[in-house]
């Protein structure tokens, strides 16, 4: 039977649209958030927060697509993404910014690589 090297998949976290945590998160996974954080997420991968996902708090990451609600600070290494649907406040340190129209975002915003 063949062995299969599971060091070279890449997972997912998800936190599903019932779900809601109260408390900081540490990965090095992509996540997923569909449903509630209260807290910090530190991730060196990237961040998906889907049309229904909510985060309050501060999170660093290597890139992120914002489709929810999102408030708090947050430092991207590369590519932050806020999708027609999502809603910003707070303060972003980016490497690059893309805003669909439709988007709501409001703070400061600082656009350099970040090492």
């Amino acid at each position: 039977m063949a062995k299969i090297d599971d060091s070279s998949l890449n997972s997912v976290n998800l936190i599903s649209k019932t779900t809601k945590i109260v408390g900081n998160i540490d990965t090095d996974s992509d996540i997923r958030i569909d449903g509630e954080l209260k807290g910090n997420l530190n991730t060196t991968s990237r961040l998906i927060v889907g049309p229904s996902g909510t985060i309050t708090g501060e999170f660093n990451c290597k890139s992120a697509e914002i489709e929810g609600h999102v408030e708090g600070k947050i430092k991207i290494t590369e590519l932050l993404c806020l999708k027609s649907t999502s809603n910003f406040i707070g303060d972003v340190v980016t490497g690059q910014l893309m805003i669909e129209a439709g988007a709501n975002f409001s703070g400061n915003c600082t656009m350099n690589k970040i090492k």
